[in-house]
């Protein structure tokens, strides 16, 4: 029988991973939004370029994405070392950088589901309001994005699930640091090289599980909105 009371340390790599994982989501929502809006509405050369960088952290190795980040937003790195030096931040070794590494992985995800929502959008509804006089911005908020909706929370639960879960890239770019960079993955790690580390490892496992389970149904329920609704503007 598995004890699914937590620990503190448990209990605080849970929290870290929320907060990672929340803030890694939020922030990049923008960007996504906008990168699939480049990648569904426009055709330019270099696109297919474009989107294979976007896609890139779903073929690398999470290693390989993590070194990369280390060498450019590390106290040291190209980027990094100019955010230290104007700034006073750095990315490494904190939760910050966590964010980061999550967000980097998590980030395909969400533009693949706001790009197949925006794709679904029928376009002639759009150029209709175009015609009466209606500014972009607003025919964007009020037509194109209420539409999109579903895919943009599809998007957001796939992610966040993706962010919670990450470990190749938080481990390499911010280390495990208790308290600081451990996320929940991580004190599974360290908790399965523990010798009596057998009990919290499960607890921290059904806690991914249920997590990626309900992100699974979650973004399953919202892709079948999105169908349905197509089908109903289309008869």
């Amino acid at each position: 029988m598995i004890s699914l009371n937590l620990t503190p340390v448990e209990i605080e790599a849970l929290l870290i991973s929320i907060k990672v994982a929340l803030w890694a989501t939020v922030a990049e929502m923008p960007l996504a939004l906008g990168a699939a809006w480049v990648i569904a509405r426009h055709n330019f050369w270099g696109k297919d370029i474009f989107n294979a960088i976007i896609h890139l952290p779903l073929v690398l190795p999470p290693v390989v994405v993590g070194y990369v980040l280390l060498v450019t937003l590390g106290r040291n790195g190209l980027v990094g070392s100019f955010i230290f030096d104007t700034f006073g931040i750095s990315l490494a070794f904190n939760w910050k950088g966590a964010a980061i590494a999550a967000g980097v992985m998590a980030f395909p995800l969400m533009v693949r589901a706001m790009r197949f929502a925006l794709e679904a959008v029928d376009i002639r509804l759009e150029n209709a309001a175009l015609t009466l006089g209606a500014p972009r911005l607003k025919v964007f908020t009020t037509i194109t994005l209420p539409l999109m909706l579903p895919g943009i929370v599809a998007g957001f639960v796939l992610a966040f699930a993706r962010a919670l879960g990450e470990f190749g890239a938080t481990i390499t770019f911010v280390s495990n640091i208790p308290g600081q960079t451990q996320t929940l993955p991580l004190a599974l790690y360290t908790l399965i090289q523990a010798p009596d580390g057998e009990g919290g490892a499960m607890r921290l496992v059904v806690i991914l599980l249920a997590v990626a389970f309900v992100a699974l149904i979650a973004s399953e329920i919202m892709s079948r909105t999105v169908q349905r609704r197509i089908k109903g503007g289309g008869q």
